[in-house]
């Protein structure tokens, strides 16, 4: 540890410290979301399973609620629900990460856990320098950093990053997001058999290839699985513009499912799908753990999407976590079901049968700021919505097959919305926390992610139906 680590450690508990009341008493800190303990959190990092502890790693800036020379910050967990905040994994604090230890992965090799993540450096004219670098740890607590072991190639800016590394058949790859110097989004792939001396191999996918037109000026935190028999490419388009109900937020994330050559290196595939339809999501990484399980957790955020105008900000913190998802693959569909270890937080179940016809009936929550709710529709004539806390609904048209997410901005208070086509309606399962909302759609086939504040107080969820409505809610709160 260098004295400059050493400062900034030391600082940033001192900020932790300082403001630990404040943070605490914002009515929109979460109860069971993964959040900063101050400033800043943004994509996850390192997510791995390692020795029964998972651990998740982040992109935080301890100092203030704005961007900057990023920290990994670190949670870890036994069971995906109670998590522990860790000491700080790495800090900005040699010359090829001076100005932020950027989104990296995890992998574990001789019994060592290690990291690899972007090194960002700028000089004093704001021109970028990117590196890829490696640090390991004996615990998975404390980290050596190991330098670099990767640089920019030819033929591209210095937006290049985001490495996710794997093992196959034998040797390491690493998929990392770029930029051209055309200004192309792509996918690009190296390779290594000792971790640390790496090749490039070239573009796997991207923007203005043999398999895409134009799609985006930059592709951010890809992520290379293999789910169902399938490669399956996780990414993050910047970009794209809106079509539809497509490509809503400023930045996108999404899949293509395909097969990966990495002789060639190609990774064939089809179109891309967006994974989720709410307002904040993005940066979503996967790990598979020891029990086989692919799990997915993404911040519960978008870049330069309104982030400066949250209200938690003046409490000194602003972010938080998606909740953990296992993934399947189905007709070359992403599924996405909240781990079955959530339910362990369940308490005072509750369950009614609930008969509407346009009449509002208030639901009997007794924490809607921290609650589940799942609901069967078993008769729908026209279409129904539910009011949450007056700062969000959620609405169902049967005759146009859409169902709509609306919540009340957090810039200037108007109402904005998201939507998704269906062609039936079979459940809901939607998680309240207090400052949060994410609902799963016919058993995870679509999903909505979004932050939302509604006034401290304003504890009423209520459903109302468009002619004849049956459906079954059961609650829980959350503990």
């Amino acid at each position: 540890m260098n004295l400059r680590d050493k400062e900034l450690r030391e600082q940033a508990i001192d900020r932790v410290e300082k403001y630990q009341t404040v943070v605490n008493q914002d009515p929109y800190r979460l109860h069971y979301h993964i959040m900063p303990p101050v400033g800043l959190l943004n994509d996850p990092n390192g997510f791995i399973h390692w020795k029964g502890t998972y651990h998740l790693f982040y992109q935080w800036m301890p100092f203030k609620t704005g961007h900057g020379a990023k920290f990994w910050g670190h949670y870890a967990s036994r069971d995906l629900v109670r998590w522990r905040h860790e000491e700080i994994a790495l800090t900005p604090s040699d010359w090829y990460d001076k100005n932020g230890c950027y989104s990296g992965s995890a992998i574990v090799e001789n019994d060592l856990l290690h990291v690899f993540y972007t090194g960002n450096v700028r000089n004093d004219e704001g021109d970028r320098e990117t590196y890829q670098c490696l640090a390991v740890s004996k615990d998975g607590i404390s980290f050596e950093k190991q330098g670099v072991v990767a640089r920019l190639p030819k033929g591209y800016t210095a937006h290049f990053r985001d490495p996710k590394v794997w093992k196959k058949n034998g040797r390491w790859y690493m998929v990392l997001g770029a930029q051209t110097e055309r200004l192309e989004g792509r996918a690009v792939l190296f390779t290594s058999d000792n971790l640390r001396d790496w090749s490039f191999l070239g573009d796997i996918t991207g923007s203005n290839t043999d398999q895409l037109d134009e799609f985006g000026y930059m592709w951010e935190c890809p992520d290379m699985i293999s789910l169902g028999g399938k490669d399956v490419l996780i990414v993050c388009p910047q970009g794209l513009k809106a079509d539809g109900f497509r490509y809503q937020n400023v930045y996108q994330s999404g899949y293509f499912v395909g097969e990966l050559d990495e002789g060639k290196p190609e990774f064939k595939h089809g179109e891309f799908t967006e994974l989720d339809q709410g307002f904040d999501f993005y940066a979503p990484q996967t790990t598979l753990d020891e029990s086989g399980r692919r799990i997915l957790i993404a911040w519960m955020g978008v870049p330069d999407q309104d982030e400066q105008q949250h209200p938690t900000i003046p409490n000194q913190w602003v972010h938080c976590m998606t909740l953990p998802r296992e993934l399947t693959l189905k007709e070359n569909k992403l599924i996405q079901k909240p781990v079955q270890e959530l339910k362990t937080l369940r308490r005072e179940q509750k369950t009614v049968e609930v008969s509407l016809c346009q009449a509002a009936e208030q639901l009997d929550l007794d924490h809607p700021d921290s609650a589940e709710l799942y609901i069967e529709p078993s008769h729908i004539e026209e279409g129904f919505e539910i009011s949450f806390r007056g700062a969000a609904r959620l609405i169902y048209s049967k005759a146009d097959g859409v169902l709509t997410l609306e919540r009340n901005s957090c810039v200037d208070g108007r109402v904005e919305s998201r939507h998704c086509s269906l062609n039936e309606l079979r459940d809901l399962n939607v998680f309240l926390d207090s400052s949060s909302i994410e609902i799963f759609v016919n058993g995870g086939e679509e999903v909505f992610s979004a932050r939302y504040f509604p006034y401290p107080g304003n504890n009423d969820v209520s459903i109302s139906g468009r002619k004849e409505t049956v459906m079954k809610v059961t609650s829980w709160t959350m503990s």
